[in-house]
């Protein structure tokens, strides 16, 4: 059996992140660029491969961290972006439903169907409001190659063909209080993230939410794993397919409002998030919640 080099491994994953960034542009000189660091192995890497990627371009970094409030899950995660932040001397903003939004997501995800519904809207409008304030040009996120393919297939499997302007590398600037987003490890597979942070003995969050299997989400990464083990390739034939169809455009609403109530961009008179806490604070009052 042939050896496996460690370094080689670290060079190919690096160097493959650093030719995305560099041929779509996704980082421009002098520009702040936060990320959103759970401390899962993928924004944990996000996270590394931009700070070596200081050393090639002058830019900035900060990184934002969100507790949804998951009890025996979270603390972890938090942990470990709180290591990484620290051993690469990057700033670590830390933020919380709780502290922003007056809630837990276990306080509240039983409102509906999937507790990634409002927990996926809430992580959102925390961090691109906090980006926002920091002065930040883009958020980079965690989202890989099996993660951009899931949520091709969701939308696909939806009807929801809108969602396909939310696909590629990089969102363009859509309206002046909604920070763009760009994904480092677009085309990097999830299974070598992994390698790369047990190869390295990195501090990453292992465990999954104990949401996560009551997603459509969960059931197509698992439709998709059974398939890639039984006919290997799969997974790039679809990404090849999708990057050969679609083409990256903003497919969003010609105008951006305002919302009436918070002031965040959104397409209706009130933003998804500020819908939902009016649901769950009618819930609560037919409850009979505790203050």
């Amino acid at each position: 059996m042939a050896k496996f080099d460690k370094d080689e491994f670290n060079q190919m994953i690096f160097s493959r992140i650093n030719n995305l960034i560099s041929e779509h542009e996704l980082i421009r000189e002098g520009e702040l660029i936060a990320v959103a660091l759970s401390g899962g192995k993928d924004s944990v890497l996000t996270l590394h491969a931009l700070k070596r990627y200081q050393d090639i371009l002058d830019f900035d970094l900060v990184a934002i961290s969100v507790d949804e409030g998951i009890k025996g899950y979270r603390s972890h995660g938090i942990d470990a972006a709180v290591q990484n932040a620290s051993d690469l001397g990057i700033e670590l903003i830390q933020k919380s439903f709780l502290e922003d939004e007056g809630f837990a997501l276990d306080d509240i995800y039983t409102n509906f169907k999937s507790a990634c519904i409002p927990c996926g809207v809430f992580r959102r409008n925390i961090l691109n409001k906090t980006a926002y304030e920091l002065g930040a040009s883009k958020i980079a996120t965690g989202h890989n190659l099996d993660d951009e393919i899931q949520s091709f297939l969701m939308s696909f499997a939806r009807g929801d063909t809108i969602k396909f302007s939310k696909f590629g590398p990089e969102l363009d600037v859509i309206h002046p209080k909604l920070v763009p987003r760009i994904k480092p490890l677009w085309n990097t597979p999830e299974k070598e993230v992994g390698m790369w942070a047990v190869l390295n003995d990195i501090n990453i969050h292992l465990d999954e939410c104990p949401y996560s299997h009551l997603s459509l989400r969960a059931k197509i990464k698992e439709f998709l794993n059974v398939n890639e083990d039984a006919y290997p390739g799969i997974k790039n034939n679809i990404m090849e397919s999708f990057k050969k169809i679609l083409v990256f455009e903003n497919d969003i609403p010609a105008h951006l409002n305002e919302c009436e109530i918070c002031g965040e961009p959104t397409s209706s008179a009130v933003c998804k998030a500020c819908e939902i806490k009016d649901l769950v604070s009618q819930n609560c009052e037919s409850h009979v919640c505790d203050e």
